[in-house]
Parts: C-alpha cells; sequence; structure tokens
C-alpha cells in the first residue's frame, strides 16, 4: 500500500493532506525520513509521523449524521461553534468530516476515521453523488429554467457540471449533483432568480438520509461502507 494511503487510512489525514504531511518531513518508515507519497508499506513496517507509531485499524468507523442548521462541518471550531463532530459520543478515534455543508444546510454527512474512505468520497473525479431538497422563493421554477440547471449554469467558477433537477411540487426541487463546488446548490438558485430558502441533503451516494432526525446519528454497517467504496468512480491511480 502507497504511504500516503495507508496514512489515509490510518486516520492521520486525506490522501491529499497526507502528502503534505509526508512533504513535511514529519513521517519516518523503520526509523528512515520518508519523503515518497507513493513509496509502498505494510503493517510489518515501523510507521512514524512525527514520532508516534501509525496503525491501521482492523475495522472502519463510519456515522452518518443529520446536521441541524448553526452547526458547522468541522472537527473544531476557532470561534467555538458548535461542530458536526461534538453531535457523536467521544471515542478513541480521531474523527473527521466527510466534505462540508454549509452552516445553514442540515441534513446528511458522514464522520469517519478512514481518509481513504473520505477521500474516494469527496474528490472531484470520483464523482459521487449528493442529492438535495431545495425549497426556493419565487414559487414555481419554470421550464426553461430547469433545463438550465439541468444541463449546467453558468457560475462565477465557470460552468457547473450537468445535475439532476426534479420539480416535487411549486418551489420545492431535488437537485442531484456529481460535484461539490463551495455553496454550488444555493449559487444555482441565485442565478436564476430562485433564491433558496432552505436546503437539505437527503442522499451521499447509495446512502440515504431516512428517518434521521436533526442532531441524530447511526453507525453505518459494513455492508453500507462496501456500498460507499463501491459509488466512487475510481480512474487508474498510477
Amino acid at each position: 500500500m502507497r504511504l500516503q494511503k495507508f496514512l489515509a487510512h490510518a486516520g492521520i489525514a486525506s490522501r491529499r493532506a497526507s502528502e503534505q504531511i509526508i512533504w513535511d518531513g514529519r513521517v519516518t518508515v523503520d526509523g528512515t525520513l520518508a519523503t515518497d507519497p507513493a513509496r509502498d508499506v505494510t503493517a510489518a513496517n515501523d510507521v512514524r509521523v512525527d514520532d508516534q507509531p501509525v496503525r491501521i485499524a482492523d475495522d472502519t468507523v463510519v456515522f452518518a449524521v443529520s446536521k441541524p442548521a448553526g452547526v458547522v462541518s468541522t472537527a473544531a471550531d476557532t470561534h467555538d461553534r458548535r461542530t458536526v463532530v461534538e453531535l457523536v459520543p467521544p471515542g478513541q478515534r480521531r474523527l473527521y468530516p466527510v466534505g462540508r455543508l454549509d452552516i445553514d444546510t442540515t441534513g446528511l454527512i458522514l464522520l469517519t476515521d478512514d481518509g481513504e474512505l473520505a477521500d474516494l468520497l469527496t474528490h472531484p473525479r470520483y464523482e459521487v453523488h449528493k442529492t438535495y431538497l431545495a425549497r426556493v422563493w419565487g414559487g414555481a421554477v419554470g421550464a426553461d429554467d430547469l433545463e438550465s440547471l439541468r444541463a449546467g449554469i453558468e457560475l462565477d467558477d465557470g460552468l457547473t457540471l450537468p445535475a439532476g433537477v426534479e420539480q416535487t411540487s411549486p418551489g420545492v426541487l431535488r437537485v442531484t449533483l456529481r460535484e461539490g463546488r463551495k455553496r454550488q446548490v444555493r449559487r444555482m438558485f441565485d442565478a436564476i432568480g430562485h433564491p433558496v430558502r432552505s436546503l437539505r441533503r437527503v442522499q451521499l451516494g447509495p446512502l440515504e438520509i431516512g428517518e434521521l432526525r436533526d442532531g441524530e446519528y447511526r453507525a453505518l454497517d459494513p455492508n453500507e461502507v462496501k456500498a460507499l467504496r463501491e459509488a466512487a468512480v475510481r480512474p487508474d491511480d498510477h
């Protein structure tokens, strides 16, 4: 297993952040400074970060959490706001959120100790779908605007990818994205003159929020974790 993937699996950080940790000279393998994120290691190697041993747990912890409004999607907050990590009981493992939801957006977010899984679910190249329920101002969205949303909307950071958009009732829409730009759903609806009143994520890949209410959580079973891994479209990783 590549070193950065080993660190991610061990919950040190995401794969991309693990690469930076290696480049910063904080990692040793069998007592020797490691500078190549792609070098191969196994559980038999003595891998250390800041001289602390790194081990891969036999199992992965993944929680599905229904984030309320006003809670931030980080493991810690410099402004002392409540974080999504505080919604689950403290344990022995360091958990961090898989992606982010805006502070005013509610709904499904995952917490895990597996940085590799987090990378699979958040990196744009894997195109894991995310579905939101949006309630917008301005009444029913017209047919032309719906087609524009489906085809792609020009935002200040470029054209969005085609999206799945279904208007379930006037001003209530189910939106499925395969990318995750900052405040993307809100900006898309701003662009067509229908600002978002409320936004809730209801699905991530194959996982639906189900009956989880705001502030509630549940641990995923191994089959659900496997399905999440398989949802990622994996390009050649060489």
